[in-house]
């Protein structure tokens, strides 16, 4: 199947803002892609901001029209695109990547990519999805107060061009997709659950009721972090609802969720 070429941008407020207002306006064709070298106020989940340097990052959004997704199992799709950028990343790295639950992307302690990913509901059905991926690339400062930002170009000493990575991340992306299509969502958990950052034992949190040291015990297909106690006690969580404490390097202190 041939997908639309992407919409270009020479700036934009937000790609997802911008594909929003075009699906508003009439309808477009599954991964409908939009990408620009500027956002003048991107976004992150629930009110947060994205800081980028113009001509700098890649800052896309795709489209699609997921109806044969259940929309109580709507996090698979957040998973699949998790991967994609994972996956492409790592074979710039060649490690160091990891997916910070539920959808951040890190080097290491360090947050390089983020993602808001938008649903349209239509009664237990997935009208519309509006994936948006901010990725730090050859950006070398940031002047916000994000506490541990990183781009790839520092992690690996060289710059790179946006437009290689986008088309590596889409066709992985697509790839996800058919794995889904295909009834193998097991087979995406499995791959989401292996590059999870600190997958693998008791690491420092912090929630409602102060702090704690935990290990993760599973992601859910709803998306909801399951933590475990060094007494066995589990603990389950939304996103928005715990902070992973992060030593030197990034002191995350902002509640997670994309």
């Amino acid at each position: 199947m041939k997908y639309p070429e992407p919409i270009v941008l020479a700036e934009t407020t937000s790609t997802n803002s911008y594909l929003a207002d075009l699906c508003n306006a009439q309808p477009y064709p599954e991964l409908t892609s939009v990408y620009s070298s500027f956002q003048s106020a991107g976004r992150g989940q629930r009110g947060n901001s994205w800081e980028s340097e113009a001509g700098k990052n890649l800052l896309f959004s795709l489209l699609l029209h997921p109806r044969w997704v259940d929309a109580s199992r709507q996090f698979v799709l957040s998973q699949a695109m998790a991967l994609a950028v994972c996956e492409t990343l790592t074979g710039y790295t060649g490690g160091g990547i990891s997916i910070k639950w539920p959808n951040d992307i890190y080097w290491n302690d360090m947050k390089i990519c983020g993602m808001l990913i938008e649903n349209t509901l239509s009664g237990r059905q997935i009208e519309d999805c509006i994936i948006g991926v901010g990725l730090n690339v050859n950006q070398q400062e940031f002047r916000s107060d994000a506490p541990n930002p990183v781009s790839l170009c520092q992690a690996t000493g060289q710059t790179h061009e946006t437009v290689f990575i986008l088309a590596e991340i889409i066709k992985r992306f697509k790839d996800r997709l058919r794995q889904i299509q295909d009834g193998d969502t097991a087979g995406v958990a499995q791959a989401y659950a292996a590059r999870l950052y600190r997958r693998e034992g008791f690491h420092p949190y912090e929630d409602a009721q102060g702090r704690f040291e935990a290990e993760i015990r599973e992601v859910e297909p709803t998306g909801h972090l399951v933590l475990a106690g060094r007494d066995g006690a589990t603990r389950r969580y939304a996103f928005k609802e715990v902070r992973f404490l992060i030593p030197a390097g990034g002191q995350a202190n902002e509640p997670l969720g994309l």
